[in-house]
């Protein structure tokens, strides 16, 4: 069973820049592809980014392209996501997901385990 445990939310004024973290334990961790999702109020959980196992390879969704950036340390078994140039519409709770899927992918159906997510705010 993998546990994911999500960290580093706050709250950032527009325009600044925040890291959050996930933590893996309970498996290989450097065999998943792993994904950062996230969720805001009354709308349905939207893709972010992806990374594969090696780290070799990322996959962004459209709406943050450009400005955030997903890394992985398998020696830490820890993937990050590194956000820059916020927005009061980048505020939702952030997930972090693996996937034994093998392919970056931006499905939900093909992640297997989830974190409990963390909070980011950018106010305005």
């Amino acid at each position: 069973q993998v546990q994911l445990v999500e960290s580093g939310g706050g709250l950032v004024q527009a325009g600044g820049s925040l890291r959050v973290s996930c933590a893996a334990s309970g498996g290989t961790f450097s065999s998943y592809v792993m994904g950062w999702f996230r969720q805001a109020p009354g709308k349905e959980r939207e893709f972010v980014a992806s990374i594969s196992w090696s780290g070799g390879n990322t996959y962004y969704g459209d709406s943050v392209k450009g400005r955030f950036t997903i890394s992985r340390d398998n020696a830490k078994n820890t993937v990050y996501l590194q956000m820059h140039s916020l927005k009061p519409e980048d505020t939702a709770v952030y997930y972090c997901a693996a996937s034994f899927a093998g392919g970056l992918t931006h499905q939900e159906r093909s992640y297997d385990y989830w974190g409990q997510g963390t909070q980011v705010t950018v106010s305005s």
